[in-house]
This record gives C-alpha cells, sequence and structure tokens, in this order.
C-alpha cells in the first residue's frame, strides 16, 4: 500500500549509509549461497537469428549543471560492462543477474568515477552510469516474453524530462548487489542479449532461436504529481503492457508496475530545458 510519507526526505548520516549498505550486500550474498534459481552465465560468439526487440538511448545529454566528465566516464564505465554482458543467453529455466554477471565495479577491473545518484541528488562513485545500461534492458525485456522477477524502481525524480520519449518510470536502478536487475526466462525457447556501443548511443537487442509468437505496446496510466502535505512534490504513474499475437489481435491488456518518487525539482520546471539521464 502506497503511503506518502515513506518519501518525505530523510537525513542519514554517512556511517548509517555504510552499515546498511553492508548489511544488504551481506543479505544478497547470503541469497546467492541458498537459492535453487539456476543463473545465467554462458555466452555464445554467434548471434541467434530472430531480434525479439530492440532499443537505443543517446551516451550524451544536456543536463542541468552536470559537468561532461560525468557522462564521459559513464562511457568508459558501459564500455567496460556490455563487454561483461554482450552475447550472454538465457537459456529455459535460467534467471539473468545483472549484478551476478557483471559483479561489482572495482577500479582494478577499469571502472572510473561516474555520476550515482543519491538521495535526489548526485555524486561520483567508481563505476558510475550503469544504471543507463539496466534501464535499457528493463525496457527491453518488457516487449518479450521474458519475466522480470526483481526490478526497483528510482525513489527520486532528479532531473526534469523533457524531450523524454518513454514513460516516466521506465527505468531498473541498480545498486551492487542489492538492488539487482532479474529476468527469468519461462519460455521454451533460447533468448540472447546483444549490447554495444556507438559513438552516439548505448544499443541493444534482446534475440531469440525462433520468432516470437506475440508483440507488445508498452504505455502508462494514471500518471499525476500531488503536494504532499510535508511539503513536497511526489510523481505516480502505472506501466501497463498491451499483447497481441500474430494477426494483431488484443489478447491481453497486463499491468507491469506502478511508480511514485519524490520530485527534487519544481513540477513546472518540466517545461524547460532540461532532460533525465536515463
Amino acid at each position: 500500500m502506497f503511503k506518502s510519507l515513506e518519501y518525505q526526505p530523510k537525513k542519514r548520516s554517512s556511517f548509517r549509509v555504510f552499515l546498511g549498505t553492508c548489511f544488504y550486500r551481506t543479505k544478497r550474498y547470503l541469497q546467492w549461497l541458498t537459492t535453487d534459481e539456476t543463473f545465467a552465465k554462458s555466452r555464445q560468439s554467434e548471434l541467434n537469428q530472430h531480434v525479439i526487440h530492440t532499443h537505443r538511448t543517446p551516451l550524451y545529454r544536456e543536463l542541468k549543471d552536470v559537468d561532461l566528465w560525468y557522462q564521459e566516464n559513464k562511457v568508459k564505465n558501459l564500455k567496460i560492462a556490455v563487454r561483461e554482458l554482450d552475447k550472454v543467453v538465457i537459456k529455459p529455466g535460467e534467471t539473468f543477474s545483472y549484478w551476478k554477471l557483471l559483479g561489482n565495479t572495482t577500479k582494478r577491473k577499469g571502472y572510473v568515477d561516474g555520476m550515482v545518484l543519491y538521495y535526489g541528488s548526485f555524486k561520483p562513485g567508481i563505476g558510475g552510469g550503469l544504471c543507463q545500461l539496466s534501464n535499457l534492458i528493463y525496457w527491453m525485456t518488457l516487449y518479450t516474453p521474458l519475466t522480470v522477477t526483481e526490478r526497483h524502481r528510482h525513489s527520486y525524480d532528479v532531473f526534469p524530462d523533457s524531450n523524454r520519449r518513454l514513460p516516466f518510470g521506465s527505468g531498473a536502478t541498480c545498486a551492487y548487489n542489492y538492488l539487482d536487475l532479474k529476468i527469468k526466462n519461462n519460455t521454451n525457447e533460447t533468448f540472447q542479449l546483444h549490447v554495444y556501443l556507438t559513438d552516439q548511443a548505448l544499443v541493444g537487442e534482446w534475440r531469440s532461436t525462433s520468432p516470437s509468437l506475440t508483440h507488445y505496446e508498452v504505455y502508462e496510466k494514471e500518471h499525476r504529481i500531488s503536494h504532499e502535505y510535508w511539503g513536497g512534490y511526489l510523481r505516480h504513474n502505472q506501466i501497463f503492457r498491451k499483447v497481441f499475437n500474430k494477426a494483431d489481435v488484443q489478447i491481453d491488456d497486463e499491468f507491469i508496475t506502478e511508480n511514485h518518487a519524490l520530485m527534487m525539482y519544481e513540477p513546472l520546471l518540466e517545461q524547460k530545458t532540461g532532460s533525465s539521464p536515463k
């Protein structure tokens, strides 16, 4: 049940944040040791024949009060992450885990400081910017028969979203290793993730061994902004998708998720210059 008070800004000391991070990371490590899930880990050099869905997002955006080096370093981090994820296959019954495949983002692996969203603002952090990749994978997955089993929404709406073409809340935030993106293959076909960078874009594809029998239309409902009694603004919506068969007949209308986020800018600022980093 949604409670707006949970989104009221809270001040936490850096020590408390550190302890919380240690606790949740340890909890995830224990889950990995005890789970009966079969995680995808194999890759194949050949690409599966059938492209199920593809999407691309720009590497560079005009972001208010954000130095360009954040985005330049983000691209460096994305190049490393893409090498780890490209051509991974998910066999029937397997689960794709973003962090099981990537591992921790350390300097030893070549990761550099990038933008990390932090309690409604941003700061430098090793491996920063990888949310763009998890956002891309999540969005593409909504256009496939794969099942998202874990996804975390952004609790803060940090940047105005002028010129944004995707619905609010269509991404998946990530933080090693406790905020994961997990996708299970409940079909009888093998799926393959293909991700790469061009000079200007991050590009992704979900491919399969067989053509899809269905296609999808993702859309939002009930988008609204509320002014809360404690002074802040919250943004809300719900994400649905229509399912069509090969004859282009709609056979379902599925609820995907609902989103709530604390806005870190005045609502009318959406109409001015600015953009989301997603």
